[in-house]
């Protein structure tokens, strides 16, 4: 069995011994492909340290997460876009729209993601997009910047399924992370709608661990347990749901 963690900040923990403890656990439990996303030019670091470490399972992101997108945004995207010249990454992220924290940014977290997507364009690279609290938003800025070469992942996908499909409908895999082992969050109704084939693991660590480590820190290990949640609302093996789920990040990820 093979499973892939298709958003984790793992790095967080670059240098410690906890790195090392977090990567033994995954491999026991065949999670052996993660895909690391900064948030910031001085993330970077870290991120690069940890794939160094484990260049067989940790594979980088670059992007400016719209938490991140502040008056001093465009310095930060060209730091950004000066370490994209220096690396080689499997997608452009996290980045996208946030309006739980902070609605005043809007618009040059909009203009952020035009500039970021452009990136993505250019080096056919896929997207990994964060979305809070505005998905309407976000369709609007996607459905203006669609075309062929658009595609990634929603990541930490939390809608409805019309969200979910209208997802879909724009070429966007759906992250399905801890949220879905959560009883009153409504979304394994979602997953059981939707095909598979559309759908890869992650678990955002260290947020949003999934049950039964919920309010706890999470940890890329615990992805067992919403590939198992995945598993039981499919009515199918927790081995398929890996398969499948890991061809996807293959085929989303170019690796």
């Amino acid at each position: 069995m093979l499973l892939t963690d298709t958003h984790t900040h793992i790095y967080y923990h670059a240098d410690s011994n906890t790195l090392t403890q977090q990567m033994q656990r995954c491999f026991e439990k065949d999670i052996k492909r993660l895909f690391l996303p900064n948030v910031n030019s001085e993330s970077i670091p870290a991120v690069m340290k940890t794939v160094a470490t484990y260049p067989e399972n940790c594979f980088p992101m670059l992007g400016l997460h719209p938490c991140d997108v502040k008056e001093n945004y465009q310095q930060e995207l060209a730091k950004i876009y000066e370490a994209l010249q220096q690396h080689h990454v499997y997608a452009i992220g996290e980045i996208g729209l946030d309006l739980y924290w902070d609605k005043s940014t809007l618009e040059i977290q909009k203009d952020a993601f035009r500039t970021q997507v452009q990136w993505a364009k250019d080096m056919n690279l896929p997207i990994d997009i964060h979305c809070r609290e505005a998905f309407d938003e976000l369709f609007v800025l996607l459905k203006e910047l669609k075309d062929t070469k658009l595609f990634g992942v929603l990541h930490c996908f939390t809608g409805d399924i019309h969200q979910a499909q209208h997802a879909i409908d724009l070429g966007f895999a759906l992250g399905i992370g801890g949220v879905v082992t959560f009883k009153k969050a409504g979304l394994d109704e979602v997953v059981k709608q939707i095909d598979l084939q559309h759908i890869v693991l992650e678990t955002d660590a260290p947020y949003l661990a999934p049950s039964p480590f919920r309010g706890k820190e999470n940890e890329s290990s615990y992805l067992y347990y919403v590939a198992q949640k995945v598993a039981d609302i499919k009515e199918i093996s927790i081995e398929k749901v890996a398969e499948i789920t890991t061809e996807n990040s293959k085929r989303i990820f170019g690796i």
